[in-house]
């Protein structure tokens, strides 16, 4: 398990929609969690993703468990703080 703080940039429904999130964490077989505060979101989950209110948050850890852990959190850090 690894877990990494990352930094969010302005995210912009038009620019980065958090359904592509979901569908670029479904790729990994990890688990791949957002921690913020004491709230803990399933990326895989379109449905908790969109409670989270990810537009509003400055700073996240991202956390995954499982044989591709690390290229996961690569990826979706790179995301969300590049658009990428």
């Amino acid at each position: 398990m690894i877990s990494k703080n990352v930094k969010v940039q302005a995210l912009n429904e038009a620019d980065r929609p958090v359904a592509f999130l979901v569908q670029m964490a479904s790729q990994f077989e990890s688990k791949i969690l957002f921690e913020t505060g004491n709230v803990q979101v399933n990326v895989k989950s379109i449905m908790g993703m969109m409670s989270l209110g990810l537009n509003q948050i400055e700073d996240l850890t991202v956390v995954a468990d499982g044989a591709d852990e690390e290229e996961a959190v690569a990826q979706i850090e790179n995301y969300l703080t590049k658009g990428a």
